[in-house]
């Protein structure tokens, strides 16, 4: 079944920023939506309101022990001006993993998927148009029941937030461009048994001080290491990572402490339709930096919602620099990015079936 919320409007419509000088996540639209549960009453009264601060008490769980989880999607304007969303049942799926590990109630789906598209249909006209850019979803719960104790809260709040953005990075704002990357083998992302496959908040915070390192050395983000051993990649940044190696694409396999990314899904699959023989196995850094100076790495890039693809051209490790073969973006890259952003804005034709309109 579907779900009809009810809607304010806002008095007072924002000023729509300029489609050209966007950023990533800058700007907010007019509206939110915002749901309520309670134990023993489920979720409820869902509504469409307004956008604007949120009050909460000083002692909500979450402020204390983070109980909390969020997703990241976006909607794009196709040529037809059409507005369209891409694997929602993707975002949905890893929602529910996310709320299991956290112990955050079930979502149902009719509940999440009418949240999303009503809202983005109340602010349709937030949805930009010019290349690279799209409109991101940010859906997100978290326990706000007044509580120091430290057990599950019997009270959330799911809310969707909507955010008009251009490339995450910035230099990309152009096209794609080859980013330098930090490898960090001193701290740790995630391990096995942790919460490296869940988008929960303390993730990203645990990760912040080795991105202040990374910048310290001239470098975009961070290649993650293993927690136990610190020899085998993980992901770049917030994002899954690809190493081609000659002819094969290996990326990281899903153990519990990758994020089980939807675009990481959707390389894998375009790979494999163009007959490219892609992996998911354990990878040595050694092996990446051997291949680096043997010219055998033929390209290294990233996969994420908020970048897409992100083409690295430079791995930094133990103070000596690794060019990835000429520093420039790859063909399989290149590829990658045209075919899936084509997609997502309907530039080019969706054969996968990955793409639901609004």
């Amino acid at each position: 079944m579907s779900y009809t919320f009810p809607v304010t409007h806002t008095a007072t419509p924002k000023e729509k920023p300029d489609e050209t000088q966007l950023g990533f996540g800058r700007y907010f639209t007019d509206h939110m939506f915002i749901m309520d549960y309670d134990e023993g009453q489920g979720w409820h009264d869902g509504r469409i309101v307004p956008y604007e601060p949120i009050s909460i008490d000083p002692a909500s769980c979450v402020l204390h022990y983070a109980q909390m989880m969020f997703e990241g999607m976006k909607a794009y304007r196709t040529p037809s001006g059409d507005i369209q969303l891409f694997r929602p049942d993707m975002n949905f799926e890893r929602m529910n993993r996310t709320n299991e590990r956290m112990c955050i109630p079930a979502m149902e789906e009719d509940i999440f998927m009418s949240a999303i598209t009503q809202l983005v249909d109340v602010d349709r006209d937030w949805v930009p148009s010019v290349q690279g850019t799209s409109l991101y979803i940010r859906p997100f719960i978290f326990g706000d029941e007044v509580s120091f104790s430290v057990l599950p809260a019997k009270r959330y709040r799911f809310m969707v937030i909507l955010s008009p953005v251009g490339s995450y990075y910035a230099a990309n704002d152009g096209g794609l461009s080859t980013t330098r990357i930090f490898v960090e083998d001193e701290y740790i992302r995630a391990a096995v048994g942790g919460t490296g496959f869940a988008k929960c908040g303390g993730n990203y915070a645990g990760g912040m001080r080795a991105s202040k390192k990374a910048a310290e050395h001239q470098c975009k983000d961070v290649l993650w290491l293993d927690a136990a051993e610190h020899r085998y990649v993980e992901e770049i940044g917030t994002s899954n990572a690809f190493f081609m190696i000659n002819d094969e694409v290996i990326t990281a396999p899903l153990m519990g402490t990758i994020l089980p990314g939807i675009t990481r899904n959707s390389v894998i699959q375009l790979l494999k339709k163009w007959g490219i023989k892609v992996s998911e196995r354990r990878l040595l850094i050694e092996d990446v930096v051997k291949a680096a100076k043997d010219g055998s790495l033929k390209e290294v890039f990233s996969s994420g919602t908020a970048a897409v693809i992100s083409p690295i051209g430079c791995l930094y490790y133990k103070g000596e620099d690794n060019q990835v073969a000429d520093g420039k973006v790859g063909p399989v890259a290149q590829k990658v990015y045209d075919t899936l952003y084509g997609i997502q804005t309907g530039a080019v034709e969706d054969d996968m079936g990955w793409t639901v309109k609004i």
